[in-house]
């Protein structure tokens, strides 16, 4: 059983924020800003292209709660949503999850690119577009 199902199951220990009948948040056991919280679906789906779209709705209302509820109650200055889906994306534990990341100003914890990436040519894009397109 991943670490995630174990504490929906409530064999292990979690600092519940929120729960309803599909998803769970939770405080992160790493707390690099006060108020890092995860939200999760609670039945095992490991990446987000896993997701049955009802149980996708579902979760990212809660990611709304609870980025509400964190400004109501923090009043950081700003905050970061994220998901990573597989080791090459830095997923530690698969079952998926969404950070919500209370940011403070100048705080230098979450930092996406070292530097800018140039503008792409807008036939790359296109290109791009096309490709996923076809994924639909």
């Amino acid at each position: 059983m991943c670490l995630f199902c174990a504490i929906v199951a409530g064999t292990e220990p979690a600092s519940v924020v929120y729960a309803d009948a599909n998803t769970l948040a939770f405080m992160n056991i790493r707390q690099a800003n006060a108020g890092h919280v995860l939200v999760i679906p609670k039945p095992h789906i490991e990446t987000v292209d896993q997701l049955p779209l009802d149980i996708a709705g579902e979760l990212f209302q809660t990611v709304v709660r609870v980025s509400q509820a964190l400004k109501r109650t923090l009043n950081p200055d700003g905050m970061n949503l994220w998901q990573s889906n597989g080791a090459g994306a830095g997923q530690e534990i698969p079952h998926v999850h969404v950070h919500v990341f209370p940011r403070i100003n100048d705080d230098d914890k979450v930092q996406f690119y070292k530097t800018s990436p140039p503008y792409a040519e807008r036939a790359y894009l296109d290109e791009l577009a096309t490709m996923i397109r076809a994924g639909f």
